[in-house]
């Protein structure tokens, strides 16, 4: 593969990866929910019986995102704007943990990325914001080193994800299905 190309594929899957990891989160399938904390029995997106309408926790929703997040794999594709006729191209990301941080809405994503060159775990401090009970990774102008800037939105819900990238001048939109940690060791 070329350098160019290398280079676009990264400023597409870089983004990609950070999408995914401000993904939204809402109730997915049973088989795919986080697991609950001992005492809560509640889908992840419900708020705990602890908290008041409108309010967060840490211990609430954003520790049960972040349980579901961690090691979780996103599979799916992305596409690049101004390129109609090319097909979508595949991308995989695990996120090896997710943390919430005392900062509201942010999170301490580390990410394993495998792509041509680029083979690495890179820790990230993204927002992550909430649209009612779905929760929406956002990334505005992210300046990462030897790679570029980069801005996304990717929600997460029912065990899917989606939502657009931006890396400098170029763009595009990426999709796919999320399997929780322990999913992913049920099958092997």
């Amino acid at each position: 593969m070329n350098p160019r190309t290398v280079n676009m594929v990264l400023a597409a899957t870089i983004p990609a990866a950070l999408c995914l990891l401000s993904t939204g989160f809402n109730a997915p399938p049973a088989h795919a929910q986080p697991p609950a904390a001992p005492t809560q029995t509640a889908p992840p997106d419900a708020p705990s019986t602890e908290m008041k309408a409108g309010e967060s926790s840490l211990t609430g929703r954003e520790a049960r995102l972040a349980a579901y997040l961690s090691g979780a794999t996103f599979t799916g594709q992305f596409t690049v704007d101004g390129k109609p006729d090319a097909a979508p191209k595949p991308e995989s990301y695990t996120i090896a943990s997710c943390e919430p941080l005392a900062e509201k809405d942010m999170y301490r994503l580390k990410v394993k990325i495998r792509y041509g060159d680029v083979d690495g775990e890179f820790p990230m401090d993204l927002k992550i914001l909430w649209s009612g009970s779905t929760p929406v990774i956002t990334l505005d102008g992210v300046w990462i080193p030897g790679l570029g800037t980069f801005s996304s939105r990717v929600l997460i819900h029912d065990g899917r994800y989606a939502g657009t990238w931006q890396h400098d001048a170029k763009g595009g939109h990426l999709f796919g299905t999320i399997q929780p940690a322990a999913d992913a060791a049920a099958s092997e």
